[in-house]
């Protein structure tokens, strides 16, 4: 009998040993894995780069604290901002912590207290992130959440439209909805939206927490609609298994963050960064990025001529190798089937299927998801 609480409905799954897209239970029974740990395993299992470098890091020091200089934090720090249009990063664990980070430095920064989000959003499970989440069946049995967030209707600027007043700090978004249904952002919406938070002298947050570190084909899904967020969260693929997120911001923040202002005892820890370092030294090079793009493009036409014939499948959308399988049901038990043939596969929701390779999936392995996902449909 476990003594772990009951928080997740587990898969009958054990796994022993990892291998980029291939993951062996504890029978050995070999699965091609398309969940890489809910997107945090973008580089696959065990990459030979991460697995180097975070030994070396273990093999020298594994925690010092934020007292100290800590050189993989500054490097990492480096890599960010060279590849954002931030400017300052703050570290902590994880993506929520990373929009608990990002809300109170839009508050502390404006001096105001509301925060817009959207209906469907997904940020996190602490108690502002999770107030932050437009979802009822995340909030389900909490009591009252923190009142300064509303919801807009996303794609939809009238309704943002129509809860900004002098109180409104931000507007925190994800320009692809992961948790909430695999929802991309509409362009003239993200164009119309960045214009009104600078119109309103509002701060604009970007969730990046599943979307970036190369998900989309980009180093952060943002690039996709030309944006220049005030605020990116990322975390998830930034330290491939190594639990790491990350608060940039823009110059003009840096003093509304100044010392005892927040803070996180692991933050930034060396053998997170030292990961982190080894991913980004990976991900962010330009030809891996235009791979990922032309993969995403190639496994969507894959799907598209083989899941088109089922009256089942409504919609495949998404961006790079974040895709979405819109259904005209629930998907749950299709899932478990998948499981069964050796396929593992998410939910975005009851009625869409997830689909997150990690990013070094090969052509082969795409032709060998869309078979099982032929069959299965």
């Amino acid at each position: 009998m476990s003594s772990i609480f009951p928080t997740y409905a587990r898969w009958d799954v054990t796994v022993q040993k990892a291998e980029g897209a291939i993951l062996i239970d504890t029978n050995e029974k070999e699965y091609l894995d398309f969940t890489s740990g809910i997107g945090v395993c973008n580089l696959g299992h065990n990459h030979p780069v991460v697995h180097q470098k975070v030994k070396e890091q273990l093999d020298q020091v594994w925690h010092v604290s934020n007292l100290f200089h800590i050189p993989t934090q500054e490097q990492a720090a480096q890599m960010l901002t060279e590849h954002s249009c931030g400017d300052y990063v703050f570290f902590c664990n994880s993506g929520a912590e990373g929009n608990e980070g990002a809300i109170k430095l839009a508050r502390k920064y404006t001096g105001k207290w509301k925060i817009i989000s959207f209906k469907q959003s997904f940020h996190g499970r602490t108690f502002g992130s999770m107030s932050a989440t437009g979802q009822e069946k995340i909030h389900e049995g909490y009591g009252p959440l923190l009142p300064q967030f509303e919801y807009a209707v996303f794609n939809d600027i009238g309704s943002v439209k129509s809860l900004i007043d002098d109180k409104v700090a931000a507007v925190m978004i994800e320009v692809i909805q992961g948790e909430g249904g695999v929802h991309p952002a509409d362009p003239q919406f993200m164009a119309e939206l960045q214009q009104l938070c600078i119109d309103h002298d509002l701060l604009l947050i970007v969730d990046e927490v599943q979307t970036g570190i190369g998900r989309t084909g980009k180093a952060f899904a943002y690039e996709h609609y030309n944006l220049s967020p005030d605020i990116i969260v990322s975390a998830k693929g930034l330290g491939n298994g190594f639990p790491i997120g990350a608060v940039i911001g823009k110059e003009k923040l840096k003093e509304a963050f100044g010392p005892g202002s927040h803070g996180s005892t692991y933050g930034g820890n060396p053998l997170a960064t030292a990961a982190a370092c080894a991913v980004m030294s990976q991900v962010f090079q330009p030809e891996f990025l235009q791979e990922v793009e032309l993969k995403g493009n190639y496994f969507k036409k894959l799907l598209n001529e083989k899941l088109t014939s089922s009256n089942f499948v409504k919609e495949i959308k998404g961006k790079g190798l974040m895709i979405g399988i819109e259904c005209d049901g629930e998907v749950g038990t299709l899932i478990t089937k998948m499981r069964e043939k050796g396929f593992l596969a998410l939910s975005a929701g009851p009625t869409v299927i997830r689909l997150l390779p990690p990013l070094t999936v090969t052509n082969e392995q795409l032709e060998q998801a869309a078979t099982v996902l032929a069959e299965v449909l």
